[in-house]
């Protein structure tokens, strides 16, 4: 292949590949008699990792030494591992898009960018004016964004974001806001709130928990004493009933 035939192939424009081969990122091919570059497949490979690596944010030097790493390999294999990246970002921006699709059936103002399942979740909840339970869909809002929740564990909390009854749990933790922090009120509310976890929703804790470091301390610091000490009962019960089901 020439220049102008591996670029077009590769993505890349001609001025790009002579500046790699400028700057020793990728080896200059031997000249045909006529004085043409010929291009072999895995120039074109290479090529095409060093955009893709280069698209992903890597500078220059970073994309040498992955592509030092990679000297010696078959070029199936190397061919094999672009397929592989090439599913994975497939995934991602079917992904994406699945988002999308549930951000543009939303009606005027309920438009907000959470993942398909998590978005069921929360349509199933009652509309309702109490604090606690709007902080609750805030910090499941914030591990969904993080990758700490998932489809298995929204879709058992299911009947809990439903129940009546749980709402009026969150109620009565807006009712501890003025509270000390040894309100008697406090092991009852935990104790209720536990019980009213689906028992399926504790084996779906990752093994490593979906508290992430330093999100514990912060988020118990929105609450006043009294309803913190509840949420760190709940949390301490729900991650020990979780991570003992591995």
């Amino acid at each position: 292949m020439r220049i102008g035939e591996i670029a077009a192939l590769v993505g890349l424009t001609t001025r790009a590949i002579r500046h790699y081969h400028h700057v020793g990122l990728l080896p200059e091919p031997e000249r045909r008699p006529n004085g043409y570059r010929a291009y072999s497949v895995r120039d074109a490979v290479l090529l095409a990792r060093v955009r893709r690596l280069t698209e992903l944010g890597l500078s220059l030097d970073e994309v040498r030494d992955v592509l030092a790493d990679d000297a010696g390999r078959e070029l199936a294999e190397v061919l094999a591992e672009l397929d592989a990246d090439l599913a994975r970002q497939e995934a991602d921006i079917a992904g994406r898009r699945r988002r999308l699709a549930v951000l543009l059936a939303a009606g005027p103002g309920d438009a907000e960018p959470l993942s398909p399942a998590l978005a069921a979740l929360l349509a199933k909840a009652p509309r309702t004016d109490s604090r606690s339970a709007a902080m609750d869909r805030e910090h499941l809002e914030l591990l969904d964004a993080s990758g700490a929740g998932g489809e298995e564990l929204y879709a058992v909390l299911g009947p809990l974001a439903a129940d009546p009854a749980v709402l009026a749990l969150y109620e009565r933790l807006d009712e501890l806001a003025e509270a000390p922090a040894d309100d008697p009120r406090i092991p009852g509310l935990a104790a209720e709130f536990v019980a009213a976890v689906p028992e399926e929703a504790f084996a779906a804790v990752p093994a490593d928990g979906v508290v992430v470091a330093g999100f514990k301390d912060a988020l118990l610091a929105e609450y006043a004493p009294a309803q913190a000490e509840v949420v760190l009962r709940v949390m301490e019960a729900f991650m020990e009933k979780g991570t003992g089901r591995g």
